[in-house]
């Protein structure tokens, strides 16, 4: 499995994993639920650095390059569309918004594994 996937399975699950439990407490959307979700969002900021870099250095996704890019777009710009939600809307059905964010950046990051490495599916021991 690739390392970056690992690192946004545990930051995508630890988010939503906050953010479901701050909404069964019927909280609304507060600094940790808030914080949580910037940490995804650092971390995706982090891979797009290293996916530059990666492309730089000659290191080409194996899979179309435009759908990673676009992948990668899309998965930076959802963090922050959950976190103008939940600003918006303090009411505690954010933090399933904010909880959704996590799960979907986990499977978001399972698919650019797919198109980077060229796999059909992320096999365990890859």
């Amino acid at each position: 499995m690739d390392g970056w996937f690992i690192a946004s399975l545990v930051v995508g699950l630890i988010s939503s994993l906050i953010c479901v439990v701050a909404a069964l407490l019927k909280k609304g959307p507060n600094d940790v639920t808030l914080l949580s979700v910037v940490a995804v969002e650092l971390f995706l900021l982090s891979y797009l650095v290293a996916s530059i870099v990666r492309t730089a250095t000659g290191v080409q996704p194996a899979g179309a390059a435009w759908e990673f890019w676009a992948y990668l777009i899309t998965a930076i710009s959802l963090p922050v569309a959950g976190f103008y939600w939940a600003i918006l809307d303090r009411a505690f059905w954010s933090n399933y918004v904010l909880a959704a964010v996590g799960l979907t950046i986990v499977v978001m990051m399972a698919r650019m594994a797919q198109i980077w490495y060229g796999m059909a599916t992320l096999a365990v021991g890859t």
